[in-house]
């Protein structure tokens, strides 16, 4: 059982920063982040093996990159087959192919919301920190377009207080909200 543990360990920390990078380059592309910031080498050189080539099925649409939204996908996808195989295999029982897929695909998509919603806290925490210690590091810029989108609507609405912007903390509690709101749908899951 500790083997179990500790390779279900390691095949959700791979798959989550598999997935964070998916996800982190599709949010890049859509708010337009230029491919010569310091991010981007990392996380074209981690994701390219799997986008490119599904870039050639699944082409982009409305500004999304959704060869990485699938990839995230795909990813999460795989990594809760095989948790399942797995556990099976430590229990001793098979698992109908036709049930696995059909539980896996809606556990996939709640996996992707879930990493998305992560992102977007980190993102912005690290912003608001960023902001606060030194706001002229070469990756503040680039955390301030990724968040720019989400915290922008909420400026327009919220006032200031004391020259404090209170948007991030706003959205980190939407955010969380989110979140019960998928633990709610899917138990257990988050």
């Amino acid at each position: 059982m500790l083997i179990f543990n500790i390779l279900r360990l390691l095949l959700e920390t791979a798959a989550s920063i598999l997935t964070f990078c998916l996800l982190l380059r599709a949010l890049m592309q859509w708010v337009r982040i230029h491919p010569s910031n310091p991010l981007s080498p990392f996380i074209f050189s981690m994701t390219d093996w799997l986008v490119k080539p599904l870039r050639k099925g699944v082409p982009g649409y409305a500004g999304l990159d959704w060869a990485s939204i699938v990839g995230a996908f795909l990813v999460a996808f795989v990594l809760h087959v095989l948790l399942v195989l797995l556990s099976a295999a430590v229990a001793g029982v098979s698992q109908g192919l036709v049930q696995l897929v059909m539980f896996s695909f809606p556990i996939a998509v709640f996996w992707v919301l879930r990493n998305t919603a992560y992102l977007l806290m980190g993102i912005v925490l690290i912003q608001v920190v960023l902001s606060w210690v030194n706001p002229f590091s070469p990756i503040a810029s680039v955390l301030n377009e990724l968040s720019r989108p989400f915290l922008d609507p909420l400026r327009r609405v919220l006032p200031t207080v004391g020259n404090v912007d209170l948007s991030p903390l706003v959205f980190i509690v939407l955010l969380q909200v989110l979140m019960m709101v998928l633990q709610a749908f899917m138990p257990g899951f988050l």
